[in-house]
């Protein structure tokens, strides 16, 4: 009899985005890669901070939001 897999394998690492993308396209992301936070980089591809599914999902929900905002626009909360 072959055991049966209970857990899933989680991703190893947060997939690396540019801040210049915008948070419709990131949240999209997020969704395919089914994770909860992105890496941001700058220009240069170096590492700036992190993005959650939940602070850009609070963004999205708020009367100012427009699609066109960007990722380096986002307040630091």
């Amino acid at each position: 009899m072959t055991p049966v897999l209970t857990q899933h394998p989680a991703p190893a690492h947060a997939p690396h985005i540019r801040d210049d993308m915008t948070v419709e396209v990131a949240l999209s992301l997020m969704a395919g890669a089914r994770v909860d936070h992105l890496v941001l980089c700058d220009a240069d591809d170096q590492s700036t901070g992190l993005i959650t599914l939940a602070r850009l999902t609070v963004l999205r929900d708020a009367p100012t939001y427009t699609d066109r905002v960007r990722l380096r626009d986002v307040p630091e909360n």
